[in-house]
């Protein structure tokens, strides 16, 4: 296989004559857009042959990377199945499973998944708002003069991205435990100090996967529209008054 290589600002692709985006080279040196000459292969394949757009020598469809081709038939996938979350080739799309499924071409599937993650994401960004002006309020209402609370001082928040995978699958005993003896005010600082930790890092990652998303990752994209569910983010959105209707 042919190794792929970063991307050049002075490498112009000669289907879309713009500089090469996820470059990929052919057998016979030449560098396109990844998604250009996929686009090039889809024509090119009815009457199949798949030569160079620009010297016409052949190449294979492995040019296209590991992440390009089904590993079961050894051909180039061209569609995603929404319901089993895999690539598929032409082989694949007969067979029987797949036949009740819903599948999008890779470059639509590319496009809606990023416009989803991004809305998602917006969405989030402002729930983390709003999560950050009310631990504020609480901060200040615990800091207020007339309030005596000893020598309690909230929770830091989490300082690695490590301790914040840990705190999604389940918090720690100890730190219930450790509530039980604060003053409700503190408590509702914890909780917001959680959940502003929490949901920043799920938005990164919303942000990060709209941003380099591409066919092999178009697995992730869809389990990261899963776990940033309004349904599955209900503990960490419970202090947020009612919003409008959930998003997509």
């Amino acid at each position: 296989m042919v190794p792929l290589y970063k991307d050049n600002e002075e490498d112009i692709c000669p289907i879309c004559l713009d500089p090469v985006k996820e470059a990929v080279r052919t057998d016979c040196g030449h560098l396109f857009c990844r998604m250009c000459l996929t686009q090039y292969m889809d024509k090119a394949s009815v009457s199949g042959v798949l030569s160079c757009p620009v010297c016409r020598k052949p190449y294979s469809e492995g040019v296209l990377g590991d992440g390009y081709i089904c590993f079961s038939h050894q051909k180039r996938v061209c569609m995603f199945c929404e319901a089993s979350r895999h690539l598929l080739c032409v082989e694949c799309l007969k067979s029987p499973e797949h036949q009740s499924h819903a599948e999008l071409s890779i470059e639509n599937a590319i496009s809606h998944y990023k416009e989803r993650l991004t809305r998602r994401s917006r969405k989030l960004r402002k729930d983390l708002g709003e999560l950050q002006r009310l631990k504020a309020q609480e901060e200040e209402m615990l800091h207020a003069p007339q309030v005596d609370w000893g020598s309690y001082r909230p929770g830091a928040e989490l300082q690695s991205q490590d301790q914040t995978t840990e705190q999604l699958k389940a918090p720690p005993q100890h730190r219930l435990d450790h509530q039980e003896d604060q003053p409700a005010e503190a408590v509702r600082i914890f909780d917001f100090s959680e959940a502003v930790t929490q949901l920043s890092f799920l938005v990164s990652g919303l942000e990060r996967m709209a941003k380099e998303l591409d066919a092999r990752t178009l697995k992730d994209a869809s389990d990261l529209l899963d776990r940033s569910a309004p349904q599955k983010l209900e503990g960490l959105l419970s202090h947020l008054p009612p919003a409008g209707p959930n998003l997509s």
